[in-house]
C-alpha cells in the first residue's frame, strides 16, 4: 500500500472518495501552514530565515517524496495527472497537470492549499525537517501569481495617479506577499490589515 493510500485509510476515506471530500474539510488541514505564512509576512519578508536554507539535494529529495505522495493520492482517487518536479530558489515545486483535477484546486484554491499542507506534513514525517514545498495543480498557482503581480502593478499605478490609498480583496499570506512585491517594484509601499481570513493588502500613496 502506498503512502497516499495509508494516509487515506487512516483518515477513513475509501478509494475514489477523495474527489468528493468537501473543501471545508480539506481546508481545515491548511490552517497551521497559513498561520505560519502570516507570521512570516508580518515579519516583513514572508520567506524562511536564511539560517533554514537547505541544499539542492535536500530540495530534490523533498520533491521526490512529495511526488510519490501525490501520485499515491491520485491513484487512490482514480484521477489522472502527470507530475513534474522542479526547484525554484530555495523551494521544491511539484506540479500536477491533468484534465480532471479541478476538484483538487477548489473555487479559490482552498483545496489545493490543504493538499499542499498535507503533502508538507508527509515530507516532514520522512525528513524530520521543515519544508517550504509548493504544490501546483493544473497551473493554478502559476496563473494566480501572474494575475496578482499584474494586479499589484495596476493598483500601484492607480494609487500614484489618484494619491489615495486602496484596499484590495482579502487574500491568504502567500497571495499578499506576491502583491506586496509587485507594489514595491512599482515604487510604492503597501501593508496588510485585518485578521485572517479577511486580511487584505492596502496600497499606500507616496508621503
Amino acid at each position: 500500500m502506498s503512502q497516499g493510500e495509508n494516509t487515506l485509510a487512516d483518515s477513513g476515506h475509501q478509494p475514489g472518495e477523495l474527489a468528493d471530500t468537501t473543501a471545508d474539510e480539506l481546508a481545515h488541514a491548511a490552517s497551521v501552514d497559513e498561520e505560519a505564512a502570516g507570521a512570516q509576512e508580518a515579519s516583513g519578508d514572508g520567506e524562511a530565515d536564511e539560517s533554514e536554507a537547505v541544499s539542492l539535494a535536500d530540495l530534490e529529495q523533498e520533491g521526490e517524496i512529495a511526488a510519490d505522495y501525490i501520485e499515491g493520492l491520485l491513484d487512490v482517487a482514480d484521477l489522472d495527472g502527470d507530475i513534474d518536479m522542479d526547484v525554484e530558489g530555495d523551494r521544491a515545486v511539484v506540479s500536477v497537470v491533468g484534465a480532471t483535477l479541478d476538484e483538487l484546486v477548489g473555487d479559490s484554491g482552498e483545496v489545493l492549499d490543504a493538499l499542499q499542507e498535507l503533502t508538507r506534513l508527509a515530507v516532514h514525517r520522512q525528513t524530520g525537517a521543515r519544508t517550504r514545498l509548493m504544490i501546483d495543480i493544473g497551473g493554478y498557482r502559476a496563473q494566480r501569481r501572474a494575475d496578482l503581480s499584474e494586479l499589484g502593478a495596476s493598483v500601484a499605478e492607480e494609487v500614484k495617479r489618484t494619491g489615495e490609498a486602496k484596499a484590495l480583496a482579502a487574500m491568504n499570506a502567500f497571495e499578499r506577499k506576491i502583491v506586496h512585491d509587485a507594489v514595491a517594484a512599482a515604487g510604492l509601499r503597501s501593508e496588510s490589515e485585518g485578521l485572517d481570513p479577511n486580511r487584505r493588502v492596502v496600497v499606500l500613496p507616496v508621503g
